[in-house]
């Protein structure tokens, strides 16, 4: 539709239009201040909506009514009526601030927003999840910022997010005040006084809300601010230092064809961060690279690196000062940012200049993340001379959020659609402590939300909870619960913080008689076996024989064991339960043999945990004839042991002969059957007679930090690859027994190759980087992938191409590597999924086929079911039938840039867009896919901005949806990295705090002082306490290093999916027969993964179950 000749001329609609394309903070407010004046309109709330939308009824204006009129109209706001009588403070307008004035005045509130800045200076990207993403269209996003995630895009800066809102809750009658700083509040006086209501403190004093009296406070003013009553509680993790920058983005070809990084992480792609490392000295544990207003990269940096560098200037432990602007090298901050930057992308960004914050300084930030709170409840009621005020939190001061995953907004939209329900029960004269023990409910739930188990139906989602979170029970917490967050009168802050560091004193039962009965009624009727103690009676090895066979008969042949050879008898015990049973030691054979008092310690230590593995009470004719296994808990660290078992053996074939098993032809070491110990099979490497001393650094090792792999004993700080420091953990780490020391995989000293070309490019995060030729020297990798082995994004010619490596090449080439086979491989049986079906290769190649471009592959039965079985997305619901193409309005590629720039260029074709991705729901990308019979582009994604319609139509709806699944998946596969990740630190610190208090209390243990038995009795118990905790976290950290495993499972997969497919679209004639001979290799390792997946999701049904049954 047209614009009328006389409607430019028009000055409210100009005005309008200023308002709607402002790009400042205060220019928005001028621009609507304006317009109001111009046309006579004052009042808030809805009535100046109103007025405003019968003011201004020409075609742009009346395309943004519609959809405002349409989300005004949802059955929760009662036609805005709901809390017509209610007055709300929202402090911050950030974007969960905004967001929640803006629910709180759809539902007719009278809301007001103060804000202490008066400019929206963050350039920083937040990534938007699905329902963030149509809820935003739904607020008319577009209309403000045309070029709201538009194809492919599922991000956007702050700033421009904090502009939108900004302008959607002017136009709803939110007042907006700016430089007023909240500092606190004032109770009302009473009835007597004149002042009914509660009030704000603010700064400057003189600012006519000072007068403002409200009923409902919704605190949006980030993590560092908290209203009083509120307490915090934080989870801490091992030192985390983040880096953001941001760089001026041009909107040039160049730019727009460098791919973005969806995210890439250390614990499923070491390559790509160890050429990072050898070509820059730069040491990063993540990256993430987004394109908006700016080219904006966040990453997380090693200390070590940091201080290399020159960046932090002196190594100090307090974090403050650590990172105090006194001691960081600002200079050496931003050449250590642009270097990562450059290295990423590959030096693919032109011109890399700096963008400039708020203080015109560049836009380059350090910060820290070690620790990450989060408030105890999300809302009270204070009540004062009879006045109360209903106070909830949103945004980062009610969880702040942990980056690398990308929740914070997505969590702060929902935390504000929380609060406004609240809000509303709470206007319907709902009794305050329902509507407290109601909101409480809700929040358990927002810390596990993500797109994967909210509801589906993004389109339903409102304010409602039970239209967003599947099978909610408001009444899971009770009024009666709550009655704390109901505050009367004063109310006196608390500022002395919990310690949940400090030694339990009373616990319950005691530990040590229980665990001596258990031992005793385990082993009785046993010849040769008389427990009394946890010393002399165990010094044969008859004892843990007996132990052992009593659970499990398979394992142990009782009467061949010789008494008459302790050591020998200890270690085959040793050997048995850590391969079998997923139980470490903590004492050497040698040790247990002579068992001094000194030992004993460490033996009722060992011995517990045979205890939480079988703690049912035995019965002898049952138990000896069922074969019991592990706890679940136990499950994941004897799943563990094994894998690692099986990369030894494979370690050392490779040492031996390079010998390899053919795809399908390996045994099945996960659920072979058990040798029986009557012997030591294959003789074991040298193993350290004393456990009290660390392995690597000589130093003393008390039990409670008592680590051992490969029979060696040592602090679990100290387990570290040899060289490169990287820490390592059970089933992910590799040990020449010739030289003695333990490696990473990357770096275990026998690989075919240990060093790459100079020329070679780095190995690109999960193929969104672009893999073009770099300058020279771009990189010098630590290892070398298969010779022969061809990359996902340029398959192999003949003829070796220089800067062909493939993308993140350690896990393609471990992918053929036989290293895990005997584990991992399946057994001969149909493979299985646990994921639902995804998209199928043999699928591809008839769509192929029909058009004439392409061969269809004939494959085994076995091998289509095997890859019938890919899914590329890891999700488990089916994705509807993609839709036919449609024909856009593109602009031509010449024309790019200038349309980057302005707003006006996108609305030809916006009408058409919206109603496409309306249509389409969460179909939110398209990104470049090699055409039939051509090789791979070089970049693997490009905006759907740069094609134009003759461009987009070579690529069918079925590549689009593809590329875009394996985007999603990606992106979830680096969320989850980053949640393990952040996990295993946490845990990797409660390991050192239960640590210190184990040593204090070994200590005191050892110490002969004549302490009255009762007092020891009492340490043991404590003791005894804190191994069941580690016991505990230990098997929490099997449980994600298996997660870790499916992680590199799924990272090989996709690339092997993606190099098979690039040969899939090539044309037959055109492929030599080392084509046909790498495809085949190729499909074989492909079908090789899925049967290591399948192994692994066999094991954590069996652990499932396993649970279930205890």
């Amino acid at each position: 539709m047209s614009v009328p000749a006389d409607e430019p001329s028009n000055p409210a609609h100009a005005i309008f239009e200023r308002f709607l394309r402002a790009g400042e903070c205060r220019e928005v407010l001028s621009c609507f201040g304006e317009l109001c004046q111009h046309l006579g309109l004052q009042g808030s709330g809805l009535q100046l909506y109103h007025g405003l939308k019968a003011a201004l009824n020409y075609w742009s204006a009346k395309a943004l009514w519609s959809k405002l009129d349409k989300k005004a109209g949802h059955k929760d706001y009662d036609q805005g009526t709901a809390c017509a009588s209610t007055k709300c403070l929202v402090v911050g307008a950030g974007p969960c601030g905004l967001r929640a004035a803006i629910e709180l005045v759809l539902l007719g509130a009278r809301v007001v927003v103060v804000e202490k800045r008066d400019s929206f200076s963050r350039n920083n990207v937040l990534h938007l999840w699905p329902f963030t993403i149509h809820d935003l269209r739904a607020l008319g996003a577009k209309k403000f910022y045309g070029r709201f995630c538009t194809g492919m895009l599922d991000h956007i800066s702050i700033r421009q997010l904090q502009l939108i809102l900004l302008k959607v809750a002017l136009l709803l009658g939110v007042e907006v005040h700016i430089n007023v700083q909240f500092k606190g509040l004032v109770p009302p006086a009473g009835k007597a006084g004149g002042h009914g209501g509660w009030r704000a403190v603010l700064q400057p004093s003189s600012s006519p809300l000072s007068h403002y009296e409200f009923d409902v406070l919704i605190s949006a003013g980030g993590g560092k601010f908290v209203p009083e009553g509120f307490k915090r509680k934080e989870t801490r993790g091992k030192l985390a230092i983040g880096i953001t920058t941001n760089f001026i983005n041009r909107h040039s070809r160049a730019e727009v064809e460098v791919a973005e990084i969806s995210g890439v992480a250390r614990i499923y792609n070491q390559k790509f961060f160890q050429n990072l490392y050898n070509k820059t000295g730069i040491d990063l544990e993540n990256i993430v690279y987004y394109k908006d207003d700016t080219h904006y990269f966040v990453m997380t940096a090693k200390k070590q690196s940091l201080l290399k560098k020159g960046v932090i200037l002196q190594d100090k432990a307090d974090i403050e000062s650590l990172l105090s602007p006194e001691n960081v090298n600002r200079n050496a901050l931003l050449s250590y940012a642009k270097e990562a930057a450059n290295f990423s992308t590959n030096y693919h960004l032109p011109q890399l200049e700096f963008a400039l914050n708020h203080r015109n300084l560049p836009d380059v930030d350090m910060f820290d993340f070690t620790c990450m709170t989060r408030s105890e409840n999300a809302a009270l009621v204070r009540e004062h001379n009879g006045a109360r005020l209903l106070l909830g939190l949103v945004g980062d001061c009610l969880v702040e959020p942990f980056w690398p995953l990308g929740t914070g907004v997505a969590r702060g939209f929902l935390a504000a659609f929380d609060a406004a329900w609240m809000v509303r029960r709470w206007a319907a004269g709902t009794p305050p402590l329902e509507v407290l023990a109601e909101r409480e409910s809700i929040y358990q739930h927002l810390s596990q939300t993500s797109p994967d188990n909210t509801n589906k139906n993004i389109s339903q989602y409102s304010i409602d909870p039970a239209t967003r979170y599947p099978n909610i029970n408001l009444q899971a917490i009770k009024a009666s619960q709550v009655r704390d967050l109901y505050l009367m009168g004063m109310v006196e802050v608390d500022h002395k913080r919990k310690s949940d560091n400090r030694l339990s004193t009373a616990v319950s039962g005691d530990a040590y008689e229980e665990l001596l009965s258990w031992c005793q009624a385990s082993t009785a009727g046993y010849r040769g076996v008389a427990v009394t103690d946890f010393t002399s009676s165990w010094t044969s090895g008859l004892a843990l024989c007996a132990l052992i066979h009593r659970f499990r008969p398979d394992l142990v042949d009782f009467d061949s064991v010789d008494p008459q050879d302790p050591i020998q008898t200890h270690q085959m015990m040793l050997d048995t339960a850590e391969q079998e049973l997923g139980i470490q030691p903590v004492l050497s054979s040698a040790e247990m043999a002579t068992m001094a008092e000194p030992d004993r310690l460490g033996l009722i230590t060992y011995l517990s945990q045979f205890y939480e593995a079988f703690k049912t009470s035995p019965e002898a004719e049952e138990v000896s004839k069922k074969p019991l296994s592990p706890c679940g808990t136990r499950g994941a660290i004897l799943f563990l042991s094994k894998l690692q078992k099986s990369r030894n053996m494979t370690h050392k074939r490779a040492q031996s002969g390079g010998l390899t098993f053919p795809s399908g032809h390996t045994l099945d070491g996960a659920h072979k059957p058990p040798q029986t110990a009557t012997m030591d099979p294959g003789q074991p490497p040298a193993r350290g007679e004393s456990s009290d001393a660390c392995y690597f650094c000589g130093r003393r090792v008390y039990i409670l930090e008592r680590a051992s792999a490969e029979g060696r004993f040592f602090h679990r700080g100290c387990f570290q690859c040899r060289r490169c420091g990287a820490t390592l953990r059970l089933g992910d780490y590799a040990f020449d027994e010739e030289d003695g020391h333990f490696y990473c995989s990357l770096h275990y000293p026998n690989p075919p190759s240990m060093d790459l070309p100079q020329d070679e490019p780095p190995a690109l995060p999960d193929g969104d980087a672009t893999a073009a030729h770099p300058p020279l020297d771009a990189g010098s990798p630590c290892v070398s992938p298969k010779e022969g082995a061809p990359g996902p994004l340029h398959p192999p010619a003949a003829a070796p191409q220089p800067g062909g490596e493939p993308v993140a090449a350690e896990h393609a080439a471990d992918a053929g590597d036989t290293e895990e086979q005997e584990l991992l491989a399946q057994p001969g049986e149909d493979a299985r999924e646990e994921e639902g079906p995804g998209a199928e290769p043999q699928g591809s190649a008839e769509e192929g086929e029909e058009s004439g471009g392409r061969r269809k592959i004939i494959l085994t039965p076995l091998e289509k079911l095997k890859l019938s079985t890919l899914n590329l997305t890891g999700e488990g619901e089916p994705e509807p039938p993609p839709k036919p193409a449609r024909r856009r309005l593109q602009a031509a590629p010449e024309a790019l840039p200038a349309q980057w720039q302005g707003q006006n260029a996108w609305e030809e074709k916006e009408e058409v867009e919206e109603e496409e991705e309306e249509e389409e729901g969460t179909d939110l990308g398209i990104m470049e896919v090699p055409d039939a019979g051509t090789d791979p582009p070089a970049r693997a994604t490009v905006p759907s901005q740069c094609l134009d319609v003759g461009e987009e139509e070579k690529y069918p709806t079925w590549k689009r949806t593809l590329t875009r699944r394996a985007r999603e998946a990606q992106m979830k596969r680096f969320c989850k990295a980053q949640a393990i990740q952040r996990r295993l630190e946490e845990i990797e610190v409660t390991f050192r705090e239960l640590e210190q208090q184990g040593i204090k209390l070994e200590k005191l243990l050892r110490d002969e002082d004549g302490t009255p038995a009762d007092k020891k009795t009492q340490w043991m118990n404590q003791l005894l306490y804190l191994v069941q905790k580690k016991n505990s976290l230990m098997s929490e950290e099997s449980d994600l290093m298996i997660m870790v495993q499916e992680l590199k499972l799924q990272q090989q997969q996709w690339q092997l999916d993606q190099k098979l497919r690039s040969y899939m679209n090539r044309e037959e004639s055109l492929k030599t027969p080392e084509d046909h001979a790498a495809e085949q290799e190729i499909l074989g390792q492909l079908v090789e993964v899925v049967n290591k997946r399948n192994v692994l999701i066999h094991m954590q049904e069996e652990k499932r179950l396993s649970e279930l049954q205890a």
